[in-house]
């Protein structure tokens, strides 16, 4: 069976998912600042890594599909290190910085690198300017 007929759903799924990603990362940014209780909330914690299972799946779908792959493809290998940096910055943002100036400092990192690497798909190319 070709996955080729669904390629639109996949990437209609896909462009969702990140979406849905982009606004749960800013809107639990935005309660880190805060200081609000509903980033201790169960589905903040789980919600936003069942989306991104999904989102990944959908992502190595698509590369498979369109036959292009990370370490293959500059544009592909750049948004996975993208993404790495993304998690990693996200990961300081929520878990790891102490200060509340360096969580804001790596949340709006990562949201820049997230701009990048929606430019990056969007163009096609490593480096989209």
């Amino acid at each position: 069976m070709t996955l080729v007929p669904w390629f639109p759903w996949i990437k209609a799924l896909h462009v969702t998912t990140v979406a849905f990603s982009y606004s749960l990362f800013a809107t639990r940014g935005v309660w880190m600042l805060r200081g609000s209780a509903l980033l201790r909330r169960r589905w903040v914690r789980v919600v936003p890594h069942i989306n991104d299972t999904v989102l990944l799946a959908s992502g190595i779908t698509l590369a498979v599909i369109i036959h292009q792959y990370p370490g293959v493809d500059p544009w592909l290998t750049a948004k996975l290190i993208g993404l790495v940096v993304y998690i990693l910055m996200g990961m300081m943002a929520f878990r790891f910085a102490r200060q509340r100036w360096v969580r804001t400092v790596f949340w709006i990192a990562a949201q820049l690198v997230f701009l990048y690497i929606v430019a990056v798909a969007l163009t096609k190319r490593p480096f989209p300017l």
